[in-house]
């Protein structure tokens, strides 16, 4: 289809953010990957799937800052070139840790069908929800150059799935849509962290210009003629 070069990012879906073993299981995180297959048969301009990719000492592991917990307690992380820059971030289980097989990406997941497998979260400094880059600005410290490589090779869509859909999901839409990139994410394809929280996590990603869309919705059906 004229104009239109759809991608689509697979964020996240590692054994450690599902069950029964991940230590930062998301409830019913596995049960998307059979939808998930269903896109990658699809005729994407490119298909990529993400990877937290952490060192042990990572800044978002709670195990890393003495007397907090994970889940409700938070750590101020400071921009390590302007330290006049920073932002709360909420502490987590360790997960994901580098070369370990809680962050091996599952085994249902059709991966050979996958163009790229992007690792993400690899400096021990800074937190990286997104697939693009960390929070910071001023200057910005991790830029995956996902954006670039998207640019290249023409995308004009972005279509995202994963986990979780209240973190790194919604990171992920929020900067492919701030990147100027028509943006999707299917609502069946994603469970969250926090499910009560998801329809006010909703509206924060469709004021971002991202829009929340279903399997069954028409930007979904336009993938069955693309291309």
């Amino acid at each position: 289809m004229a104009g239109f070069r759809p991608a689509l990012i697979i964020v996240d879906l590692q054994e450690d953010f599902c069950p029964p073993n991940g230590s930062l299981a998301v409830a019913n995180g596995r049960d998307i990957t059979p939808l998930i297959n269903s896109l990658l048969a699809l005729p994407f301009v490119t298909k990529i799937a993400t990877k937290d990719w952490h060192p042990q000492d990572h800044v978002s592991f709670a195990a890393n800052h003495e007397g907090k917990a994970p889940f409700k307690d938070f750590v101020t992380i400071v921009n390590p070139f302007n330290e006049s820059e920073a932002y709360e971030s909420r502490l987590w289980p360790v997960h994901c840790v580098q070369g370990t097989p809680g962050a091996e990406l599952i085994p249902e997941l059709h991966a050979g069908l996958l163009d790229t497998v992007l690792e993400k979260g690899t400096d021990p400094r800074v937190e990286m929800y997104s697939p693009f880059y960390d929070p910071f600005t001023s200057p910005r410290v991790c830029d995956s150059s996902l954006a670039r490589t998207l640019k290249e090779k023409q995308v004009t869509d972005v279509y995202v799935v994963g986990l979780a859909a209240d973190f790194c999901v919604k990171n992920a839409a929020v900067d492919a849509a701030k990147e100027g990139f028509k943006t999707f994410l299917i609502e069946e394809c994603t469970r969250a962290v926090d499910a009560s929280a998801w329809p006010e996590c909703k509206k924060e990603i469709e004021i971002s210009g991202a829009k929340v869309v279903s399997m069954d919705g028409p930007e979904v059906r336009r993938l069955m003629t693309a291309l």
